[in-house]
């Protein structure tokens, strides 16, 4: 099997100036058992389906089993068994050089139910159901979905315009996807006012405009909180800064309810009251909350672990031998299934806090989890200038990709760097590397204290921002990745 890596190379203005192409060959042992053809002494002519699509008279006799091991074993089988059995368990650039190997392999790597396979295997399933329920990703196969999201070669920026307004203007809100569904809660007003409402924006709409959900039982008003999505619609608000100061509850509603209502899960063993943490989201019934500011600016380095699902939930704290510096404002992602990945923020270093472009990573699967130090900014990059990574920054965005790729996006960036660059890691290579994606299109003209969430697993919405004159929550950008996805 071959696969071809194109790297960029970028010239002294970030632009692409060439690229070079490295060709890697790995061996594939599919062990099929016994041949079915004859071992006798005598040969015996039989008709075999060769590698090229056409049959031929293969010997099977002793001194042609060499032959006959080439082009039997595996074009003996039938379509499904290569499809179900041996196709779907390849990755998605796999399939596209297998495809090329013979006609056969050419129209059997053509069959959407075969992608469909290999993108849930790649992918999860979670992420496969999300994409069916986006018009453009049917419209455009599954194979050509899986082209694009991996290569990332239809990506662009788009300024979306959208009726209605989210009043008051606020800043630091949360939001995240329900679907096709954006949802905003909270933030700070005008004063420092704590906001408590609930807004919607559902992209699948016409002529998409935000509306205000009326609600029951809204949680206390907060901002720099978190807002999560669990089971496909289940809102999950933690933490935060609200009027008595520092909060660690966490209250749930179902945006899918004919009477939408919060309630507050009262969870066991909470972790202490924090503001300006992350979260991310495991397994569809997990919240993940890490690190973060306690009271009098202590800065967290903890990372708890909460079942919503459970009659009584008990917060769990991940035991971990060594942890990251503390720190805040970082970003908390989850690739592979069960792993998650931590990325800069405002991190303590000795006496200190310095902005920190630092990553780290823990397998939630094993036995005993423990954080490992992935690299810093001095990582070497194939595709980097001088082959760094993104400069260090607090407050940014990260979005989970398909095949377990994170973007890094904007955030609060010293000196003359610019926060408006995009950055790519796969933390799933033996050599993870730190790539720039020079995008066409209107980006946003800010680049700190906006919100991001990826909707339909096709685009990245970013709302909000600092221009550095004002807030904007009317501006909205949209990120697509895949062509027709608008």
């Amino acid at each position: 099997m071959n696969r071809l890596h194109l790297t960029p190379i970028y010239g002294d203005d970030e632009t692409i100036t060439h690229y070079m192409g490295i060709q890697f060959f790995t061996d594939a042992n599919v062990d099929l058992g016994p041949l079915p053809c004859s071992m006798t002494k005598e040969p015996v002519r039989s008709t075999r389906f060769a590698p090229d699509n056409s049959f031929r008279p293969i010997s099977t006799g002793p001194e042609h089993s060499n032959f006959c091991r080439e082009y039997s074993s595996l074009f003996q089988l039938t379509d499904e068994v290569l499809c179900q059995s041996i196709l779907s368990r390849l990755s998605p650039r796999d399939i596209a050089s297998v495809s090329s190997v013979c006609r056969r392999l050419y129209h059997l790597t053509r069959n959407e139910d075969l992608w469909r396979m290999v993108c849930q295997n790649a992918w999860g399933s979670e992420t496969t159901r999300a994409l069916e329920t986006v018009p453009a990703a049917r419209r455009l196969g599954w194979g050509r979905l899986a082209r694009e999201l991996t290569t990332l070669e239809a990506v662009a920026w788009r300024k979306l315009t959208v009726g209605g307004a989210v009043e008051p203007s606020r800043c630091n809100f949360s939001a995240c996807a329900v679907g096709n569904r954006v949802v905003l809660f909270g933030g700070e007003g005008v004063n420092m006012q704590p906001m408590n409402d609930t807004f919607v924006l559902d992209l699948n709409a016409s002529n998409p405009e935000w509306r205000h959900i009326n609600v029951s039982a809204a949680p206390p008003g907060r901002w720099g909180h978190t807002l999560s999505c669990l089971n496909g619609s289940w809102l999950v608000v933690f933490g935060g800064c609200g009027r008595q100061g520092l909060l660690n509850d966490v209250f749930m509603l179902d945006l899918d309810a004919k009477q939408p209502t919060w309630r507050e899960i009262p969870g066991v063993a909470p972790p202490v009251p924090r503001s300006w943490h992350s979260s991310c989201t495991l397994d569809g019934t997990k919240l993940v909350v890490s690190g973060g500011c306690a009271d009098s600016g202590v800065l967290l380095s903890d990372t708890y672990l909460l079942d919503v699902t459970m009659d009584r939930p008990v917060w769990r704290e991940v035991p971990a031998s060594w942890k990251p510096p503390s720190r805040l404002g970082h970003s908390m992602s989850v690739y592979g299934g069960r792993k998650i990945l931590m990325f800069g923020g405002l991190a303590k270093s000795g006496p200190l806090r310095l902005r920190s472009s630092d990553v780290y990573t823990m397998d939630l699967s094993e036995e005993e989890p423990c954080w490992r130090c992935l690299t810093g900014s001095g990582m070497p990059g194939a595709g980097n200038p001088a082959g760094a990574g993104p400069p260090p920054r607090l407050d940014h965005v990260a979005v989970s990709l398909p095949g377990g790729r994170i973007l890094i996006f904007g955030g609060s960036v010293a000196g003359l760097h610019s926060a408006s660059q995009l950055y790519l890691l796969d933390p799933t290579e033996d050599k993870p590397t730190w790539r720039i994606l020079n995008v066409p299109g209107r980006p946003p003209r800010f680049a700190w204290g906006h919100s991001t969430c990826v909707v339909g697993g096709t685009k990245a919405i970013v709302l909000g921002g600092q221009t550095g004159e004002e807030w904007m929550l009317t501006e909205i950008h949209e990120l697509s990745l895949a062509s027709n996805s608008v």
